[in-house]
């Protein structure tokens, strides 16, 4: 467990109880590196998210692909890439935020284009380049002008 605070890996669980409820875990935390304490909550993730492809098939969401897919987008693109776990830790909490655990494959492009575009535009030209299949420059062209509007 990261600290929150100056993000080293080094922390110790001083202290554990189970919440009321009996369905997740309250923890005490300290940091070894910036001696902060924080709380971290463990609960059981019952419903696993499906993915609806274009073809309308159905299959288990593969956190690993999407990481795949993100780090080619943001390869070479430190700031970004250190950051890949929390975009897809994100994109899970709006899905699970939605209560609607299938989701198609075209939203979840959306979710990964909106990370990016607020973290790199590079990483987010090259996954949307991909994304929405660009076949010559003259998409580049259009995509980057239209970007260049919205800014």
């Amino acid at each position: 467990m990261r600290c929150p605070y100056c993000n080293a890996s080094d922390t110790q669980v001083k202290d554990s109880r189970q919440t009321s409820d009996g369905n997740s875990v309250k923890r005490r935390r300290f940091c070894t590196a910036c001696n902060s304490r924080f709380t971290t909550h463990e609960r059981i993730h019952n419903q696993d998210i499906t993915v609806i492809k274009k073809d309308g098939s159905k299959r288990p969401f593969d956190r690993e692909k999407l990481y795949k897919s993100i780090a080619i987008a943001t390869r070479k693109r430190s700031a970004v890439t250190e950051n890949i776990d929390n975009i897809i830790d994100g994109i899970i909490n709006d899905i699970e935020k939605n209560g609607n655990y299938e989701i198609s494959s075209k939203d979840i492009g959306e979710l990964v284009i909106k990370s990016l575009a607020k973290l790199d535009d590079v990483a987010y030209v090259r996954f949307a380049s991909v994304y929405h299949d660009f076949d010559d420059v003259r998409d580049f062209e259009d995509f980057l002008s239209s970007l260049e509007k919205s800014k």
